[in-house]
């Protein structure tokens, strides 16, 4: 069994950063890749950021230059510092990994989602 948890949400206003984290656990061979999704009120979720196992890095257009993710494959973490937030990212944030088990089966994960807004 794998699990994802994330950590970090919260509360920030205009133009403030916040660090989410996301840990995966449980039966896991070999994670390739990891990346954030976040699903506003009303909307679909939409990819915010992914990274590889050799670190190539892709993200959405709209938090290039403002969101930087990062993973420790040694302890299967991925993180999403997020900096000068505007309104517009409040949303749910989702972590997300596409990994194979210990019986080298291949998944996608999700962990359970973390709040963030930000206040004008």
């Amino acid at each position: 069994q794998v699990q994802l948890v994330e950590s970090g949400g919260g509360l920030v206003q205009a133009g403030g950063s916040l660090r989410l984290s996301c840990a995966a656990s449980g039966s896991i061979f070999m994670i390739n890749a990891m990346g954030w999704y976040r699903q506003a009120p009303g909307k679909q979720r939409e990819l915010v950021a992914t990274i590889t196992s050799g670190g190539r890095t892709t993200y959405a257009d709209s938090v290039k230059g403002r969101f930087t993710i990062s993973r420790d494959n040694a302890k299967n973490t991925v993180t999403l510092q997020m900096n000068s937030l505007q309104p517009e990212d409040t949303a749910v944030y989702y972590c997300n990994a596409n990994l194979y088990t210990s019986t080298l089966t291949r998944g996608e994960y999700w962990g359970q989602g973390t709040q963030v807004t930000v206040s004008s």
